[in-house]
């Protein structure tokens, strides 16, 4: 599609196998972290040695953050379209997410050479719009995301909400509300996540532990602190009735994640495989041992390890003690590296000295060998 005109794509010739992957669907409000996410995460499964490919659902973004294997925007432009009809920023964005559903045979043909060129074995991660409507009442993603499980593909939905949003009570019971809606409309695997967490020392004191917004607990105390609020009062039955609805559902609960900090990354992917029953056994080829690999990524059944499995330690993690905790961190990745860059310059003697001695460091057959390596 050009940048003046809506231009009908070609479509797909219709084949009777297309290949599948696991992934997932990331999905939050404006200001979430999503395009961060995605960047952070391909960084993460790419260092692990996993294969992976992100896929750009947002019109508006031609240039995205992270290394982008399908967007949109080489089909539809939200500019294009706000040119051409004359709509507005929500009403073009819906029409985008419209043009794609009716031109899915484009993004399955996209799929479908991309996951062909690793081998009919990959791993996407599919970047959508902060526009709330996508994702709560509008119907055409819940109906591109049904085709593609249809066709076998295995994904889970990852909702971002910006942990700022536990500093007010209003502010909370809305992003819960949202979480709420958006499980029920996508009707597939969901994990709703507290991003942007190592942001929590620079909150004022909050009236209850991170674990009370994180399993959302009696919503009924949070009502109280609503009623010293002068505007709030006019709303009382509204909020009352809103946290009724969401304690009837029962169904939100909230991870955490920084980013920027691995024990937290893993965590999180941990459980994403778990409930997409996704397991990584590297090739032989791959640069990940196949030892780390298996143990970082077997989690399809059993309980998920990490380092901080407890809602109190992460509290602790980037609250009052982060400085500390930076600083214990900092240490283990220098001495991480240091013994990196040992196990490297041992194997890069070890080949360098096996070339005439048949892998063997000292030429008579008992010398250092690369798999001595730990």
């Amino acid at each position: 599609m050009t940048d003046t005109a809506v231009d009908e794509p070609m479509l797909a010739e219709p084949t009777e196998h297309h290949l599948s992957a696991f992934g997932q669907l990331v999905t939050g409000p404006p200001g979430a972290g999503k395009s961060t996410y995605c960047h952070g995460m391909h960084q993460f499964l790419t260092a692990l040695g996993r294969p992976v490919s992100i896929i750009n659902l947002d019109p508006a973004v031609t240039n995205p953050p992270y290394p982008c294997a399908i967007s949109i925007c080489d089909l539809i432009t939200l500019d294009s379209v706000m040119e051409e009809f004359g709509l507005g920023p929500n009403g073009a964005m819906l029409y985008c997410i419209e043009y794609l559903e009716a031109n899915f045979d484009w993004l399955l043909e996209q799929l479908d050479a991309l996951l062909e060129t690793q081998g009919g074995n990959g791993y996407i991660v599919i970047d959508t719009p902060g526009q709330a409507e996508l994702w709560t009442n509008h119907n055409s993603l819940r109906h591109i995301v049904e085709r593609l499980t249809k066709l076998d593909y295995r994904l889970a939905a990852v909702h971002l909400t910006d942990a700022h949003a536990i500093t007010d009570a209003s502010k909370y019971i809305s992003a819960v509300l949202l979480a709420l809606r958006a499980m029920l409309q996508l009707e597939m695997p969901h994990i709703n996540v507290l991003s942007k967490i190592d942001m929590l020392n620079s909150f004022d004191n909050l009236p209850f532990n991170l674990d009370y917004y994180t399993e959302v607990q009696d919503l009924s105390y949070l009502l109280r602190t609503l009623e010293d609020e002068p505007r709030a009062k006019r709303f009382a039955k509204l909020n009352a009735a809103m946290v009724e609805l969401i304690e009837d559902f029962s169904l939100v609960g909230f991870e955490t994640l920084a980013v920027e900090d691995k024990d937290s990354m893993m965590h999180l992917v941990r459980l994403i495989d778990k409930v997409t029953g996704y397991v990584f056994m590297p090739g032989e080829d791959n640069s990940t041992t196949a030892e780390n690999a298996h143990a970082l990524f077997s989690s399809a059944s059993g309980l998920i390890p990490g380092k901080y499995q407890d809602i109190s330690d992460i509290q602790e993690r980037w609250g009052d003690r982060r400085e500390e905790f930076d600083e214990a961190q900092m240490n283990d990745w220098e001495q991480e590296w240091a013994h990196r860059h040992r196990q490297q310059a041992v194997k890069a003697a070890v080949a360098q000295g096996g070339g005439g001695s048949g892998g063997d460091a000292s030429g008579d057959g008992d010398g250092l060998k690369a798999d001595d390596v730990e």
